[in-house]
């Protein structure tokens, strides 16, 4: 028995799984699912979209890196933005609890959503940082969430400290941070956890 992912409807096998995929979810579907459902096989011209994709991938990370370089110092982080995808590898571990229900990360929704931040290969337990300056607020943000130093907007709603009725963590090795400021680092265990108060 197969499950989808995306609705939880149960097929019996791989073939009606996937034509489900392809016909119900193709605009949700991540880069692996789309390849099994063929979503990204041809263009319209017939053309392979595959190499298109990468000469114009390989093409603008060229230009930013040149911009970079040329144009703003070389530094890739100015005023504290987050550098070019590629500019940087590095990861460590996070934990997200939202009234005792814990984010799985290893499902499909997080998994290379971001070229700079992400989950890959189905493992839900170590993250992957690929630029230089990527700070924990736009490290969530690109997994759909909304962090503040009190706040946490998860699947719509947004639990905020104390004043109503919830308590929010946010920390970073056992240290609170402010997300819009902390930087990652590698090896950073990242936590964030909302309980009621």
């Amino acid at each position: 028995m197969q499950e989808c992912d995306y609705c939880g409807e149960s097929f019996d096998g791989e073939e009606a799984y996937v034509e489900h995929l392809g016909a119900e979810h193709v605009d949700e579907l991540g880069p692996i699912d789309r390849r099994r459902v063929g979503a990204d096989a041809e263009t319209e011209s017939g053309l392979p979209v595959g190499p298109l994709a990468l000469v114009l991938v390989i093409g603008a990370t060229v230009a930013v890196v040149a911009y970079v370089t040329f144009f703003a110092g070389g530094s890739g982080t100015a005023s504290g933005s987050v550098g070019p995808a590629g500019s940087a590898h590095y990861h460590g571990s996070i934990e997200m609890v939202v009234l005792g229900e814990r984010v799985d990360f290893s499902r499909n929704e997080y998994q290379l959503r971001d070229n700079r931040f992400h989950f890959e290969a189905g493992d839900g337990s170590q993250w992957h940082a690929h630029a230089t300056g990527v700070t924990l607020d736009y490290a969530m943000s690109s997994l759909g969430f909304e962090v503040t130093r009190t706040s946490v907007t998860y699947e719509g709603t947004t639990y905020r400290d104390a004043d109503e009725g919830y308590d929010v963590t946010v920390a970073v090795n056992g240290n609170r941070v402010n997300p819009e400021e902390y930087v990652l680092q590698e090896g950073d265990r990242v936590r964030v956890v909302v309980r009621e108060a």
